[in-house]
């Protein structure tokens, strides 16, 4: 299986300005993500930046930098360019890590890349979790997702999806006294994706959807374009990303015990 990892590392964040470049334990975070990535079966993996800081960084751990335009108005967008710059093949396979996840599981990259090597009819990849409380089920940041029979996205949402009465919501998360199979849980959306190159190329040149600006997941202009996105369960529990200083703080924490 050949694929390769493009991390999008932007200095700009609300929350944590410069978040790629905050130390963790002696390194950058970005390092951190990269050398995860790195022990994947990527067969590369590339930092994708537009803020000469990070290249400026990145470059001590890796030749693996490109420029992108600052224009971009998402990580997407940024991953294709660099698909561009490198001459990858349609049927190429890039998977997008995120620059603030510095405790993803290797595994985890592998699987969604596995996902467009198994299944030839899907443009994108990416995971889920089962969601084991009714707090993060009503939660409209955990984004939900139904699949059909064979793991193909069916829809996302903020909302909670699927419906269920209440009797059954309730059985569903009485940890005491199951009685629903876990395979009827609700599914929360893991933000890892595996791309084709053809898929990319085709999803910056479509305009934003109606049910994207709806419920603000870009993932369904896809969708509405007709691209089948093909979901697995993730292979162990994801760790949080880094969004704020707390996150920073805990993810620090797991480092010095390490």
């Amino acid at each position: 299986m050949a694929f390769v990892v493009v991390i999008p590392a932007r200095f700009a964040s609300t929350r944590l300005p410069g978040k790629p470049l905050l130390d963790i334990g002696g390194k950058p975070m970005l390092q951190h993500v990269y050398q995860r990535a790195m022990a994947s079966r990527a067969s590369a993996v590339y930092i994708a930046t537009d803020d000469p800081r990070i290249e400026e960084a990145a470059r001590q751990f890796t030749d693996n930098v490109c420029m992108t335009s600052s224009s971009h108005e998402s990580g997407t967008d940024r991953i294709q360019e660099v698909v561009t710059q490198l001459g990858l093949a349609e049927q190429d396979i890039v998977v997008n890590v995120q620059g603030d996840e510095p405790l993803i599981p290797p595994l985890a990259i592998d699987q969604v890349a596995e996902s467009l090597e198994t299944f030839s009819n899907a443009g994108i990849s990416s995971m889920y979790e089962l969601i084991h409380s009714a707090a993060e089920f009503r939660n409209p940041n955990a984004v939900k997702v139904v699949t059909d029979a064979e793991g193909f996205a069916l829809y996302f949402s903020r909302s909670p999806i699927p419906w269920y009465s209440p009797e059954a919501l309730a059985a569903l998360f009485d940890a005491e006294h199951p009685q629903l199979i876990s395979s009827a849980r609700p599914k929360r959306h893991i933000g890892i994706y595996g791309y084709r190159v053809k898929t990319l190329n085709q999803f910056v040149e479509w305009s934003q959807a109606p049910l994207e600006v709806s419920e603000r997941l870009e993932q369904l202009r896809a969708m509405y374009n007709g691209v089948r996105i093909h979901l697995t369960q993730a292979p162990e529990k994801m760790p949080p990303g880094v969004d704020t200083l707390e996150d920073l703080a805990a993810v620090r924490e797991l480092f010095a015990g390490a």
